[in-house]
């Protein structure tokens, strides 16, 4: 019972509406932080590449001033030496101070290390050419300087390291006449690219950023698309499941329970439009079913009394036979009246014959009583034989078996039953009437349920008819012989009942019907 709650929750509309919105709000969030991470890492990337490319002309600048005043000459001193790689790397003055010569190459080493120990980053001049091997190129500058040969003026890229991610950047470097003092010997004209300019800058930081800021991002998604969510599920829970679930259990409970209209959603939207449709509909229903049951009740009684109509010639005759011999008697003893001995014998007869009659009547009376439907314990077995009893009158040239195995009392309404047993037993007896024949009646109860099977071998059923003798007003019969109402009325009772009616029949080979009814 659980499992089946479980799968009708998943499967109401207001989960199913809750899951697509919290589906698609979580993508959207998504991939909102998807974009918004690639456009800050390329925000960050592109924001080093120009600070890369400011580093540059700074540096550029700042080698060509040095390179214009022929290099730089400090102060010798512990841990500055000389360059071996310059023709004049040591020069001394007149007070025997020695200085050293720093070119435009070592003053860009020297302000590369100051860079790094701030964390800024590191830069360096590269050839393919060097004269200090320190300054070879690795791969990613030996492409970069091969592209500059191709007209290319720049090449960046992003490199994983231990410390995180870098950015490197490579421009080249171009022979100016400054330049050419120390440069010439190595076959270098004006506006030659002598070598390139590596710009190495950390972004750890910026990926640091980054990883919070998507931290912070994927926080405030959950939290709106939780808010989003439980937004929506009131709104829908008020405005349109919970509204549905009051419609829904008036609708359950119609039509034993007519639904208050205060009690139906009310307002201006489709759900409103819907519930008064639903009252208006719940209005005519109960309109056409008191209409129905009406009718119902007129077309039992007008089928009864049709019943009656066709037992009264002989039940006429039932009562004439007694009714003259006891005008006979009285008419003899109105003559003899001193005559006690034939008083004697005239009075019994007489008796006998009132008490043939009131039977008679009784039966008629019990069979013309029209009650409502309810269950009460009866004798079936006496209550099946007593409605043959009154149709016996008319089983001329017919043999008449019952075999009933019924328990002396069951629960199920009498009245019903009785109607139900000579709309059936008539239509067999008319359907042989004129070639006679046997009708017989079994009876059985099991598993509270009472099983009634008439079989009779009159003229059978057409196909063509079978499938419309429940129809009220539908008959085969002559006129004057019946109204078309029997079988339609016995088929209404036994659903009113809860029971079930089934006929076989073939022409020429009589019929079948077998009626079930429930007995509690």
């Amino acid at each position: 019972m659980n499992i089946k709650k479980n799968i009708y929750f998943f499967f109401t509309l207001r989960t199913k509406f809750i899951l697509c919105i919290g589906i698609i709000v979580s993508l959207s969030y998504a991939l909102l932080l998807y974009r918004t991470s690639q456009i800050q890492d390329e925000l960050i990337i592109t924001q080093t590449k120009e600070q890369a490319r400011m580093l540059f002309r700074y540096i550029r600048l700042t080698r060509q001033w040095v390179a214009d005043h022929n290099g730089l000459f400090i102060l010798k001193k512990a841990g500055v030496e000389a360059n071996p790689f310059l023709p004049l790397p040591v020069i001394t003055d007149n007070a025997g101070n020695q200085y050293v010569m720093r070119n435009p190459a070592m003053v860009t080493r020297e302000l590369s290390r100051y860079s790094e120990q701030e964390g800024y980053g590191r830069f360096r001049v590269t050839s393919l050419n060097p004269v200090n091997p320190v300054n070879a190129a690795d791969t990613f500058e030996q492409q970069a300087m091969i592209s500059f040969q191709q007209k290319e003026l720049e090449a960046a890229a992003v490199f994983n390291s231990p410390a995180g991610r870098v950015v490197r950047y490579v421009a080249p470097l171009f022979v100016e006449q400054s330049c050419l003092e120390c440069h010439s010997t190595q076959g270098y004209q004006g506006n030659d690219i002598m070598g390139a300019l590596s710009i190495t800058i950390p972004i750890a930081w910026a990926d640091s950023m980054i990883a919070e800021s998507k931290k912070s991002l994927f926080i405030m998604g959950g939290i709106s698309v939780l808010l989003v969510t439980t937004v929506l599920f009131l709104l829908l829970d008020t405005l349109v499941t919970g509204r549905i679930s009051k419609l829904s259990s008036a609708m359950r409970s119609f039509p034993d329970k007519t639904p208050d209209p205060q009690s139906l959603p009310s307002g201006h939207d489709e759900i409103a439009s819907l519930s008064a449709h639903f009252d208006l509909l719940c209005q005519r229903l109960n309109q056409s079913r008191d209409e129905l049951d009406k009718n119902r009740s007129q077309a039992c009684f007008n089928e009864k009394m049709a019943s009656l109509g066709i037992l009264s010639a002989g039940i006429a005759h039932e009562v004439n036979n007694p009714l003259a011999g006891m005008l006979n008697c009285i008419k003899a003893m109105g003559e003899n009246p001193e005559n006690r001995e034939l008083h004697q014998r005239y009075l019994p007869l007489i008796n006998k014959g009132l008490r043939q009659i009131e039977q008679t009547m009784r039966q008629l009376l019990n069979f013309g009583r029209t009650e409502p439907l309810q269950q009460r314990r009866v004798d079936a077995d006496g209550l099946i034989r007593e409605c043959f009893e009154l149709l016996s009158c008319k089983l001329k040239d017919i043999e008449l078996l019952i075999n009933l195995d019924l328990p002396g009392d069951i629960v199920i309404d009498a009245e019903a039953l009785k109607q139900i047993i000579v709309n059936i037993g008539l239509n067999g007896i008319q359907a042989m009437t004129e070639t006679g024949g046997s009708l017989t009646v079994t009876g059985t109860c099991r598993d509270s349920q009472l099983t009634l099977t008439f079989q009779d071998t009159g003229t059978g059923i057409t196909a063509e008819h079978l499938p419309h003798i429940f129809d009220p007003f539908f008959t085969t019969k002559d006129v004057g012989e019946g109204t078309g109402l029997g079988l339609a009325v016995t088929y209404s009772l036994v659903q009113r009942m809860g029971g079930t009616i089934t006929v076989e029949s073939q022409p020429g080979y009589g019929s079948r019907f077998v009626v079930t009814l429930p007995t509690a």
